[in-house]
């Protein structure tokens, strides 16, 4: 499979999945736009990449802001001339508390973090995709989204209005060669710790690799039948 010369904006870059995105896309020969907001790590990670200036774009940017989003769509623009595919990585997770005695910031913060973010980066890079006739959009969501467990309202909430928003891209933008889709995990075993300490608890916890996999084949062009779909992995427990 190769990603040669595909533009890659990844969002929450400077995560423990964002990084092994990056890795995984730049083998496959991406050109690279890094979002994240500590340049020092955002600038760690191109060393360690070490790809030639016109293959990378390190970007730091609040995407919970409207204006970060458009900047970031008019930045790749300008270097790339296109933006192909958008990894959304940015997120969180907040809960322990039943609803009754929810302050409204956690709300607030959590629907900033997955509603808000995708809403803002698809208004400033799908009209990109489509100038292309080519583009795919990819986000990690939770079985919490359309299962909601107690004490984790803030977060589940925001999980299902994000895969609302997702899964409508999905339906208003295939005329015009986007897809867009949701792997779903539980837990991301950036320690592989269900490899080398395995427990009933973890075995329904999923590997940045197996994400980034995923992630590969949704992107490529022989997976451009698949829209609109919630991908589960985390096995079957």
């Amino acid at each position: 499979m190769s990603m040669q010369n595909r533009v890659v904006i990844i969002t929450g870059a400077t995560g423990g999945l964002g990084r092994i995105a990056a890795q995984k896309f730049a083998e496959q020969g991406a050109r690279l736009v890094l979002v994240g907001t500590n340049a020092e790590t955002l600038n760690q990670i191109a060393q360690t990449l070490n790809l030639p200036d016109e293959r990378i774009l390190l970007h730091i940017a609040d995407v919970s802001d409207p204006a970060g989003a458009f900047s970031l769509a008019e930045l790749a623009r300008e270097k790339f001339r296109q933006v192909d595919i958008l990894l959304h990585l940015v997120g969180g997770w907040s809960g322990g508390k039943p609803v009754v005695d929810l302050d409204d910031q956690d709300m607030k913060n959590m629907l900033q973090q997955h509603l808000w973010t995708t809403y803002y980066l698809a208004q400033a890079i799908i009209p990109l995709m489509r100038a292309n006739r080519w583009g795919r959009i990819l986000a990690v969501s939770s079985p919490f989204a359309s299962r909601p467990a107690a004490n984790l309202a803030p977060y589940a909430i925001a999980k299902a209005a994000q895969d609302a928003l997702i899964l409508t891209i999905a339906q208003e933008e295939k005329e015009h060669g986007l897809t867009a889709n949701l792997v779903l995990v539980r837990t991301i075993d950036t320690e592989h710790a269900r490899e080398t300490q395995p427990t009933p608890k973890n075995a329904s916890w999923t590997t940045p690799e197996e994400i980034i996999a995923t992630f590969l084949h949704l992107c490529s062009d022989e997976a451009g039948m698949i829209n609109g779909a919630r991908i589960p992995l985390f096995g079957s427990s």
